[in-house]
Protein backbone atom coordinates (compact mmCIF):
# COMPACT_ATOMS: atom_id res chain seq x y z
CA UNK A 1 0.00 0.00 0.00
CA UNK A 2 2.74 2.52 0.84
CA UNK A 3 4.37 1.94 -2.34
CA UNK A 4 0.81 2.50 -4.22
CA UNK A 5 1.03 5.76 -2.31
CA UNK A 6 4.40 6.80 -3.48
CA UNK A 7 3.80 6.13 -6.83
CA UNK A 8 0.61 7.56 -7.06
CA UNK A 9 1.91 10.57 -5.68
CA UNK A 10 4.94 10.81 -7.85
CA UNK A 11 1.85 10.77 -11.03
CA UNK A 12 -0.26 13.37 -9.37
CA UNK A 13 2.96 15.82 -9.27
CA UNK A 14 3.83 15.12 -12.35
CA UNK A 15 0.60 15.65 -13.85
CA UNK A 16 0.50 19.32 -12.24
CA UNK A 17 4.21 19.65 -13.92
CA UNK A 18 2.34 19.20 -17.10
CA UNK A 19 -0.85 20.99 -16.38
CA UNK A 20 1.12 23.97 -15.58
CA UNK A 21 3.57 24.25 -18.67
CA UNK A 22 0.34 23.45 -20.81
CA UNK A 23 -0.47 26.94 -19.77
CA UNK A 24 3.26 28.59 -20.26
CA UNK A 25 3.88 26.65 -23.75
CA UNK A 26 1.34 29.03 -24.83
CA UNK A 27 3.23 31.91 -25.44
CA UNK A 28 5.21 31.47 -28.52
CA UNK A 29 1.88 31.65 -30.27
CA UNK A 30 2.20 35.52 -29.79
CA UNK A 31 5.57 35.29 -31.86
CA UNK A 32 3.11 33.16 -34.42
CA UNK A 33 0.41 35.72 -34.87
CA UNK A 34 3.62 38.75 -34.56
CA UNK A 35 5.00 36.69 -37.94
CA UNK A 36 1.75 35.25 -38.73
CA UNK A 37 3.56 31.56 -39.19
CA UNK A 38 0.24 30.41 -39.71
CA UNK A 39 1.29 27.24 -40.96
CA UNK A 40 2.78 26.47 -37.67
CA UNK A 41 -0.52 26.30 -35.87
CA UNK A 42 -1.28 23.38 -35.42
CA UNK A 43 2.59 21.71 -34.84
CA UNK A 44 3.30 24.93 -32.04
CA UNK A 45 -0.42 23.42 -30.56
CA UNK A 46 0.97 20.01 -29.82
CA UNK A 47 3.17 20.49 -27.14
CA UNK A 48 0.39 22.53 -24.79
CA UNK A 49 -2.41 20.78 -25.65
CA UNK A 50 -0.34 17.31 -25.03
CA UNK A 51 1.01 18.86 -21.44
CA UNK A 52 -2.68 19.68 -20.67
CA UNK A 53 -4.33 16.39 -21.51
CA UNK A 54 -1.59 14.52 -19.66
CA UNK A 55 -1.93 16.90 -17.09
CA UNK A 56 -5.81 16.07 -16.63
CA UNK A 57 -5.23 12.68 -16.71
CA UNK A 58 -2.51 12.46 -14.49
CA UNK A 59 -3.88 14.46 -12.36
CA UNK A 60 -7.13 12.05 -12.12
CA UNK A 61 -5.00 9.47 -10.01
CA UNK A 62 -6.43 10.14 -6.63
CA UNK A 63 -3.15 10.67 -4.55
CA UNK A 64 -3.48 11.47 -0.27
CA UNK A 65 -1.70 14.58 0.48
CA UNK A 66 1.07 13.51 1.82
CA UNK A 67 4.56 14.36 3.64
CA UNK A 68 6.47 12.52 1.03
CA UNK A 69 10.29 11.17 1.56
CA UNK A 70 12.68 13.20 -0.59
CA UNK A 71 13.66 9.93 -2.64
CA UNK A 72 9.96 10.40 -4.03
CA UNK A 73 10.32 14.31 -4.77
CA UNK A 74 13.68 13.17 -6.44
CA UNK A 75 11.93 10.26 -8.63
CA UNK A 76 9.33 12.75 -9.36
CA UNK A 77 11.16 15.49 -10.57
CA UNK A 78 13.60 12.73 -12.78
CA UNK A 79 10.53 11.68 -14.56
CA UNK A 80 9.11 14.81 -15.30
CA UNK A 81 12.48 16.24 -16.81
CA UNK A 82 12.40 13.73 -19.27
CA UNK A 83 8.24 13.95 -19.92
CA UNK A 84 8.49 17.21 -21.03
CA UNK A 85 11.37 16.79 -23.21
CA UNK A 86 9.90 14.11 -25.05
CA UNK A 87 6.56 16.46 -25.00
CA UNK A 88 8.58 19.48 -25.98
CA UNK A 89 9.22 17.66 -29.16
CA UNK A 90 6.60 17.08 -30.56
CA UNK A 91 6.67 21.03 -32.55
CA UNK A 92 9.88 19.55 -34.01
CA UNK A 93 8.43 16.62 -35.12
CA UNK A 94 5.51 18.39 -37.05
CA UNK A 95 6.82 21.84 -37.70
CA UNK A 96 9.86 20.67 -39.36
CA UNK A 97 9.73 16.88 -40.06
CA UNK A 98 12.79 16.06 -38.26
CA UNK A 99 12.78 12.39 -37.14
CA UNK A 100 11.64 11.73 -33.15
CA UNK A 101 15.30 11.46 -32.19
CA UNK A 102 16.52 14.28 -33.56
CA UNK A 103 13.46 16.12 -31.80
CA UNK A 104 13.90 14.87 -28.18
CA UNK A 105 17.76 15.57 -28.96
CA UNK A 106 16.63 19.12 -29.77
CA UNK A 107 14.36 19.61 -26.90
CA UNK A 108 16.20 17.81 -24.14
CA UNK A 109 19.27 20.37 -24.85
CA UNK A 110 16.60 23.19 -24.66
CA UNK A 111 14.62 22.03 -21.08
CA UNK A 112 17.98 21.17 -19.60
CA UNK A 113 19.91 24.07 -20.58
CA UNK A 114 22.43 22.81 -22.66
CA UNK A 115 22.77 24.25 -26.05
CA UNK A 116 23.76 21.70 -28.10
CA UNK A 117 21.84 21.32 -31.66
CA UNK A 118 20.95 18.92 -34.58
CA UNK A 119 18.95 21.27 -37.09
CA UNK A 120 20.54 20.74 -40.52
CA UNK A 121 19.68 25.09 -40.73
CA UNK A 122 19.14 27.34 -38.04
CA UNK A 123 18.71 30.17 -40.92
CA UNK A 124 16.35 28.38 -42.39
CA UNK A 125 14.13 27.73 -39.19
CA UNK A 126 10.32 29.60 -38.68
CA UNK A 127 10.98 32.21 -36.19
CA UNK A 128 7.85 30.51 -34.07
CA UNK A 129 10.45 27.07 -33.26
CA UNK A 130 13.19 29.50 -33.25
CA UNK A 131 11.68 30.98 -30.01
CA UNK A 132 10.50 27.87 -29.05
CA UNK A 133 13.94 26.42 -28.10
CA UNK A 134 14.93 29.85 -26.89
CA UNK A 135 12.12 29.93 -24.33
CA UNK A 136 11.64 26.11 -23.23
CA UNK A 137 15.78 26.91 -22.42
CA UNK A 138 14.49 30.34 -20.64
CA UNK A 139 12.08 28.03 -18.55
CA UNK A 140 14.57 25.18 -18.33
CA UNK A 141 17.00 27.63 -16.54
CA UNK A 142 14.89 28.54 -13.63
CA UNK A 143 13.32 25.32 -14.10
CA UNK A 144 12.33 23.15 -10.68
CA UNK A 145 11.18 26.89 -9.37
CA UNK A 146 8.27 26.74 -11.77
CA UNK A 147 7.57 22.90 -10.90
CA UNK A 148 7.48 24.00 -7.28
CA UNK A 149 4.93 27.03 -8.04
CA UNK A 150 2.79 24.60 -10.60
CA UNK A 151 2.66 22.45 -7.13
CA UNK A 152 0.07 23.84 -5.74
CA UNK A 153 0.31 21.31 -2.48
CA UNK A 154 -1.18 22.33 1.60
CA UNK A 155 2.38 20.84 2.98
CA UNK A 156 4.61 23.37 2.53
CA UNK A 157 7.63 20.93 3.06
CA UNK A 158 6.76 18.44 -0.08
CA UNK A 159 7.53 22.25 -2.39
CA UNK A 160 10.41 22.09 0.25
CA UNK A 161 11.41 18.97 -0.91
CA UNK A 162 10.59 19.08 -4.95
CA UNK A 163 12.46 22.13 -4.80
CA UNK A 164 15.63 21.11 -3.30
CA UNK A 165 15.74 17.81 -5.30
CA UNK A 166 16.41 20.32 -7.82
CA UNK A 167 19.88 21.52 -7.19
CA UNK A 168 18.61 24.17 -4.65
CA UNK A 169 19.60 25.57 -1.30
CA UNK A 170 17.40 25.16 1.25
CA UNK A 171 18.15 28.25 2.81
CA UNK A 172 16.46 30.47 0.36
CA UNK A 173 13.32 31.13 1.84
CA UNK A 174 10.78 29.83 4.20
CA UNK A 175 7.57 30.28 2.27
CA UNK A 176 8.32 28.67 -1.20
CA UNK A 177 4.66 29.80 -3.29
CA UNK A 178 5.25 33.10 -2.99
CA UNK A 179 8.90 33.02 -3.40
CA UNK A 180 8.40 31.22 -6.31
CA UNK A 181 6.33 34.22 -8.25
CA UNK A 182 8.75 37.02 -6.73
CA UNK A 183 11.41 34.77 -8.80
CA UNK A 184 9.90 34.86 -11.66
CA UNK A 185 9.27 38.79 -11.52
CA UNK A 186 12.78 39.17 -10.77
CA UNK A 187 13.74 36.40 -13.47
CA UNK A 188 11.58 38.54 -16.07
CA UNK A 189 12.97 42.09 -14.79
CA UNK A 190 16.61 40.54 -15.77
CA UNK A 191 15.40 39.22 -19.44
CA UNK A 192 14.10 42.62 -19.79
CA UNK A 193 17.00 45.10 -18.47
CA UNK A 194 19.67 42.66 -20.12
CA UNK A 195 17.81 42.83 -23.50
CA UNK A 196 18.45 46.55 -23.43
CA UNK A 197 22.10 46.36 -22.63
CA UNK A 198 22.84 43.87 -25.60
CA UNK A 199 20.30 46.13 -27.88
CA UNK A 200 23.28 48.92 -27.37
CA UNK A 201 25.73 46.86 -29.41
CA UNK A 202 23.32 47.69 -32.30
CA UNK A 203 21.59 44.09 -32.52
CA UNK A 204 17.92 44.09 -33.10
CA UNK A 205 15.32 43.89 -30.48
CA UNK A 206 14.10 40.29 -32.11
CA UNK A 207 18.09 38.59 -32.19
CA UNK A 208 18.68 40.44 -28.45
CA UNK A 209 15.61 38.80 -26.63
CA UNK A 210 16.60 35.73 -27.98
CA UNK A 211 20.22 35.61 -26.87
CA UNK A 212 19.35 37.22 -23.58
CA UNK A 213 16.80 34.70 -23.18
CA UNK A 214 19.26 31.60 -23.22
CA UNK A 215 22.24 33.35 -21.78
CA UNK A 216 20.69 34.04 -18.45
CA UNK A 217 19.95 30.43 -18.61
CA UNK A 218 23.03 29.27 -19.31
CA UNK A 219 21.78 28.25 -22.65
CA UNK A 220 23.42 28.47 -25.76
CA UNK A 221 20.52 28.18 -28.63
CA UNK A 222 21.34 31.28 -31.28
CA UNK A 223 19.49 32.59 -34.37
CA UNK A 224 22.27 31.15 -37.32
CA UNK A 225 23.64 28.29 -37.58
CA UNK A 226 27.25 30.54 -37.55
CA UNK A 227 26.08 31.35 -33.70
CA UNK A 228 27.88 34.30 -32.52
CA UNK A 229 30.07 34.57 -35.20
CA UNK A 230 26.92 35.82 -37.61
CA UNK A 231 27.26 39.20 -35.72
CA UNK A 232 31.16 39.25 -35.52
CA UNK A 233 30.67 42.25 -32.87
CA UNK A 234 33.18 42.50 -30.12
CA UNK A 235 30.77 44.72 -28.19
CA UNK A 236 28.11 42.37 -28.41
CA UNK A 237 30.55 39.46 -26.65
CA UNK A 238 31.98 41.68 -24.11
CA UNK A 239 27.80 42.90 -22.97
CA UNK A 240 26.89 38.81 -22.69
CA UNK A 241 29.80 38.48 -20.32
CA UNK A 242 27.50 40.11 -17.55
CA UNK A 243 24.55 37.70 -18.65
CA UNK A 244 25.68 34.99 -18.53
CA UNK A 245 27.67 35.80 -15.30
CA UNK A 246 24.04 37.08 -13.96
CA UNK A 247 22.54 32.93 -14.79
CA UNK A 248 25.83 31.64 -12.82
CA UNK A 249 25.15 33.13 -9.70
CA UNK A 250 22.86 31.72 -6.77
CA UNK A 251 19.44 33.13 -7.32
CA UNK A 252 18.76 34.05 -4.03
CA UNK A 253 21.41 36.95 -3.82
CA UNK A 254 18.39 38.29 -6.24
CA UNK A 255 16.43 37.83 -3.68
CA UNK A 256 18.36 39.63 -1.19
CA UNK A 257 18.84 42.58 -3.94
CA UNK A 258 15.15 42.81 -4.16
CA UNK A 259 14.54 43.51 -0.39
CA UNK A 260 17.14 46.00 -0.50
CA UNK A 261 20.53 44.37 0.30
CA UNK A 262 22.29 45.33 -2.57
CA UNK A 263 25.86 44.75 -1.02
CA UNK A 264 24.88 41.47 -1.21
CA UNK A 265 25.95 40.33 -4.62
CA UNK A 266 29.63 41.53 -3.69
CA UNK A 267 29.90 40.37 -0.34
CA UNK A 268 29.30 36.73 -1.10
CA UNK A 269 31.70 34.29 -1.40
CA UNK A 270 30.45 32.16 -4.00
CA UNK A 271 30.71 35.13 -6.32
CA UNK A 272 34.30 36.13 -5.68
CA UNK A 273 35.58 32.82 -5.98
CA UNK A 274 33.17 32.64 -9.70
CA UNK A 275 35.22 35.72 -10.64
CA UNK A 276 38.71 34.26 -9.42
CA UNK A 277 37.93 31.11 -11.40
CA UNK A 278 37.01 32.92 -14.54
CA UNK A 279 39.75 35.58 -14.56
CA UNK A 280 42.74 32.47 -13.91
CA UNK A 281 41.16 30.59 -16.44
CA UNK A 282 40.67 33.43 -18.89
CA UNK A 283 44.34 34.70 -18.42
CA UNK A 284 45.69 30.97 -18.79
CA UNK A 285 43.24 30.22 -21.71
CA UNK A 286 44.48 33.08 -23.86
CA UNK A 287 48.31 32.63 -23.03
CA UNK A 288 48.14 29.36 -24.58
CA UNK A 289 46.18 30.68 -27.33
CA UNK A 290 48.65 32.99 -28.10
CA UNK A 291 51.59 30.25 -27.49
CA UNK A 292 50.08 26.96 -28.70
CA UNK A 293 47.83 28.02 -31.66
CA UNK A 294 49.71 31.11 -32.95
CA UNK A 295 46.87 34.17 -32.53
CA UNK A 296 47.41 37.81 -31.93
CA UNK A 297 47.25 38.67 -28.60
CA UNK A 298 43.88 40.87 -29.26
CA UNK A 299 42.24 37.62 -30.60
CA UNK A 300 43.59 35.52 -28.16
CA UNK A 301 42.10 37.74 -25.13
CA UNK A 302 39.09 38.02 -27.10
CA UNK A 303 38.55 34.05 -27.38
CA UNK A 304 40.08 32.70 -24.38
CA UNK A 305 37.92 35.35 -22.14
CA UNK A 306 35.09 34.72 -23.95
CA UNK A 307 34.75 31.06 -24.13
CA UNK A 308 36.30 30.60 -20.60
CA UNK A 309 33.56 32.81 -19.00
CA UNK A 310 30.68 30.57 -21.15
CA UNK A 311 32.35 27.63 -20.31
CA UNK A 312 32.10 28.23 -16.41
CA UNK A 313 28.81 29.78 -16.65
CA UNK A 314 27.73 26.55 -18.73
CA UNK A 315 26.49 28.62 -21.63
CA UNK A 316 27.28 27.23 -24.95
CA UNK A 317 27.73 30.67 -26.64
CA UNK A 318 31.30 30.21 -28.51
CA UNK A 319 33.04 32.85 -30.91
CA UNK A 320 36.05 30.44 -32.18
CA UNK A 321 36.28 27.06 -33.74
CA UNK A 322 37.29 24.82 -30.63
CA UNK A 323 38.32 21.85 -33.52
CA UNK A 324 41.40 24.05 -34.51
CA UNK A 325 42.24 24.60 -31.20
CA UNK A 326 45.52 23.02 -29.24
CA UNK A 327 44.83 20.38 -26.66
CA UNK A 328 45.99 22.43 -23.97
CA UNK A 329 43.71 25.23 -24.09
CA UNK A 330 41.04 22.57 -25.11
CA UNK A 331 42.01 20.94 -21.31
CA UNK A 332 41.39 24.22 -19.41
CA UNK A 333 38.00 24.98 -20.80
CA UNK A 334 37.09 21.38 -20.15
CA UNK A 335 37.86 21.81 -16.58
CA UNK A 336 36.46 25.25 -16.04
CA UNK A 337 32.98 23.69 -18.11
CA UNK A 338 33.39 21.02 -15.35
CA UNK A 339 33.33 23.15 -12.57
CA UNK A 340 30.34 25.28 -13.51
CA UNK A 341 28.13 27.67 -11.67
CA UNK A 342 26.96 28.24 -7.98
CA UNK A 343 24.37 26.22 -6.25
CA UNK A 344 20.96 28.06 -6.71
CA UNK A 345 21.72 28.86 -10.14
CA UNK A 346 21.09 28.54 -13.68
CA UNK A 347 24.13 26.71 -14.40
CA UNK A 348 24.97 23.43 -14.86
CA UNK A 349 28.28 21.30 -13.79
CA UNK A 350 29.59 20.31 -10.28
CA UNK A 351 29.19 23.79 -9.08
CA UNK A 352 31.78 25.91 -7.25
CA UNK A 353 30.37 25.28 -3.80
CA UNK A 354 31.59 21.36 -4.14
CA UNK A 355 35.19 22.36 -5.17
CA UNK A 356 35.25 24.88 -2.44
CA UNK A 357 33.65 22.07 0.34
CA UNK A 358 36.27 19.47 -1.38
CA UNK A 359 39.03 21.55 -0.90
CA UNK A 360 38.03 22.39 2.56
CA UNK A 361 37.46 18.60 3.04
CA UNK A 362 41.06 17.67 1.95
CA UNK A 363 42.62 20.08 3.78
CA UNK A 364 40.64 18.99 7.08
CA UNK A 365 41.50 15.12 6.32
CA UNK A 366 44.93 16.12 5.77
CA UNK A 367 45.03 18.12 9.00
CA UNK A 368 43.74 15.15 11.37
CA UNK A 369 46.95 12.93 9.53
CA UNK A 370 49.42 15.02 12.08
CA UNK A 371 47.43 15.40 15.16
CA UNK A 372 46.79 12.68 17.93
CA UNK A 373 43.70 10.52 17.38
CA UNK A 374 42.17 12.02 20.63
CA UNK A 375 42.63 16.00 19.28
CA UNK A 376 39.46 17.37 17.97
CA UNK A 377 40.29 19.02 14.59
CA UNK A 378 37.40 21.63 14.24
CA UNK A 379 35.68 21.81 10.52
CA UNK A 380 34.47 25.29 9.53
CA UNK A 381 32.50 25.75 6.58
CA UNK A 382 30.81 28.98 5.40
CA UNK A 383 31.22 30.18 9.05
CA UNK A 384 29.86 27.18 10.54
CA UNK A 385 31.66 25.16 12.75
CA UNK A 386 30.30 21.30 12.34
CA UNK A 387 30.62 18.41 13.68
CA UNK A 388 32.87 15.13 13.26
CA UNK A 389 29.65 13.37 12.02
CA UNK A 390 28.36 16.16 10.08
CA UNK A 391 31.25 17.04 8.41
CA UNK A 392 32.50 13.42 7.25
CA UNK A 393 28.66 12.98 6.23
CA UNK A 394 28.94 16.16 4.05
CA UNK A 395 31.54 15.83 2.23
CA UNK A 396 30.94 12.26 1.76
CA UNK A 397 28.18 12.88 -0.56
CA UNK A 398 30.12 16.13 -1.82
CA UNK A 399 32.83 13.84 -3.21
CA UNK A 400 30.51 10.62 -3.81
CA UNK A 401 28.55 12.92 -6.73
CA UNK A 402 31.76 14.36 -7.93
CA UNK A 403 33.08 10.73 -8.21
CA UNK A 404 29.54 9.92 -9.86
CA UNK A 405 30.18 12.35 -12.65
CA UNK A 406 34.00 12.01 -13.56
CA UNK A 407 32.70 8.12 -13.54
CA UNK A 408 29.59 8.96 -15.61
CA UNK A 409 31.78 11.55 -18.20
CA UNK A 410 34.37 8.48 -18.74
CA UNK A 411 31.92 5.78 -19.24
CA UNK A 412 30.24 7.89 -21.72
CA UNK A 413 33.09 8.59 -23.46
CA UNK A 414 34.35 4.70 -24.07
CA UNK A 415 30.90 4.24 -25.70
CA UNK A 416 31.39 7.12 -27.61
CA UNK A 417 34.66 6.21 -29.11
CA UNK A 418 33.29 2.24 -29.17
CA UNK A 419 30.00 3.51 -31.15
CA UNK A 420 31.69 5.91 -33.27
CA UNK A 421 34.86 6.35 -35.29
CA UNK A 422 35.61 9.58 -36.30
CA UNK A 423 38.37 12.36 -37.21
CA UNK A 424 37.94 13.78 -33.42
CA UNK A 425 40.92 13.13 -30.78
CA UNK A 426 40.26 11.41 -27.67
CA UNK A 427 40.69 15.00 -25.91
CA UNK A 428 37.79 16.50 -28.14
CA UNK A 429 35.15 13.69 -27.53
CA UNK A 430 36.06 13.81 -23.92
CA UNK A 431 35.50 17.34 -23.98
CA UNK A 432 31.77 16.79 -25.93
CA UNK A 433 30.82 14.72 -23.04
CA UNK A 434 31.47 16.71 -20.04
CA UNK A 435 29.87 19.96 -22.23
CA UNK A 436 26.84 17.70 -22.51
CA UNK A 437 26.58 16.41 -18.72
CA UNK A 438 27.49 19.69 -17.31
CA UNK A 439 24.39 21.41 -19.42
CA UNK A 440 27.43 23.92 -21.22
CA UNK A 441 26.25 22.94 -25.55
CA UNK A 442 29.71 24.40 -25.99
CA UNK A 443 31.05 21.86 -29.21
CA UNK A 444 34.00 20.93 -31.30
CA UNK A 445 31.52 19.49 -33.86
CA UNK A 446 31.70 15.91 -32.65
CA UNK A 447 28.06 16.27 -32.16
CA UNK A 448 25.71 17.33 -35.11
CA UNK A 449 22.91 16.12 -37.04
CA UNK A 450 24.49 13.09 -39.19
CA UNK A 451 25.50 11.61 -35.96
CA UNK A 452 24.55 7.64 -35.22
CA UNK A 453 21.13 7.40 -33.25
CA UNK A 454 23.18 5.61 -30.74
CA UNK A 455 25.47 8.66 -29.57
CA UNK A 456 22.57 11.18 -30.28
CA UNK A 457 20.66 9.33 -27.40
CA UNK A 458 24.18 9.06 -25.29
CA UNK A 459 24.06 12.67 -25.20
CA UNK A 460 20.20 12.69 -24.63
CA UNK A 461 20.54 10.98 -21.35
CA UNK A 462 23.60 12.69 -20.85
CA UNK A 463 21.96 15.96 -20.76
CA UNK A 464 19.15 14.71 -18.97
CA UNK A 465 21.29 13.10 -15.52
CA UNK A 466 23.35 16.62 -15.93
CA UNK A 467 20.79 18.26 -14.85
CA UNK A 468 19.43 16.21 -12.35
CA UNK A 469 23.17 16.11 -10.99
CA UNK A 470 22.99 12.60 -11.56
CA UNK A 471 21.76 11.21 -8.09
CA UNK A 472 17.68 11.20 -8.81
CA UNK A 473 18.40 8.91 -11.81
CA UNK A 474 20.20 6.65 -9.63
CA UNK A 475 17.36 6.65 -7.06
CA UNK A 476 14.99 6.02 -9.31
CA UNK A 477 16.83 3.34 -11.39
CA UNK A 478 17.69 1.58 -7.42
CA UNK A 479 14.26 1.58 -6.70
CA UNK A 480 12.91 0.17 -10.12
CA UNK A 481 15.07 -2.44 -9.76
CA UNK A 482 14.27 -2.87 -5.66
CA UNK A 483 10.72 -3.56 -7.22
CA UNK A 484 11.60 -5.99 -9.55
CA UNK A 485 13.80 -7.78 -7.15
CA UNK A 486 10.52 -7.92 -4.27
CA UNK A 487 8.57 -8.96 -6.97
CA UNK A 488 10.43 -11.74 -8.46
CA UNK A 489 11.79 -13.05 -4.58
CA UNK A 490 9.04 -11.94 -2.94
CA UNK A 491 6.05 -14.41 -2.45
CA UNK A 492 2.98 -13.19 -0.59
CA UNK A 493 2.48 -15.34 2.76
CA UNK A 494 -0.23 -17.73 1.98
CA UNK A 495 1.77 -18.39 -1.64
CA UNK A 496 4.93 -19.17 -0.23
CA UNK A 497 2.96 -21.75 2.31
CA UNK A 498 1.30 -23.65 -0.14
CA UNK A 499 4.94 -23.73 -2.43
CA UNK A 500 6.56 -25.36 0.99
CA UNK A 501 4.05 -27.67 1.20
CA UNK A 502 3.74 -29.28 -2.24
CA UNK A 503 7.82 -29.01 -1.80
CA UNK A 504 7.46 -31.23 0.61
CA UNK A 505 4.37 -33.44 -0.02
CA UNK A 506 2.91 -32.07 2.87
CA UNK A 507 -1.18 -32.32 3.25
CA UNK A 508 -2.69 -28.93 2.46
Amino acid sequence: MKRLDHLSMIVHDVGRICRFLGFVSLVPFVVLVVFQEWDLLLPMASAPLAFLVLGYLLTRVPARDLDPPVSIALVAVAIAWFLIALVGALPFVFGLGMSYTDSVFESMSGWTSTGFTVLASVDMTPKTLLFWRSFIQWIGGIGIIAFGVSLRRKNQISLFQIFRSGGKPEDLMPNLMSTGWRMWKIYIFLTCLFTGLVMLAGIPLWDSLNLVMVAIATGGFTLHSAGLAYYNNPLLEVLLLPVMFAGAIPFKLYFLMYRGKMDALFHDKTVRLLLLIALVGSAIVTLELYIFNGLTPLTALREGVFISVSGLCTCGFQNADLHVWAAIPLSVISLLVFIGGAMGSMAGGIKVNRVSLAYEGVKWWFRRFFVSSRVIVPFRYEGRMLSREMSEMEISKNMLVIALYVFTIFTATIFCLHLYITMFRLDEVLFECISALSNSGITVGFITAASPLAIKWIFILLMWLGRLEVVPVIIMVMGIAKGVQNELFTEPPAQAVMSYRQDNDEPA
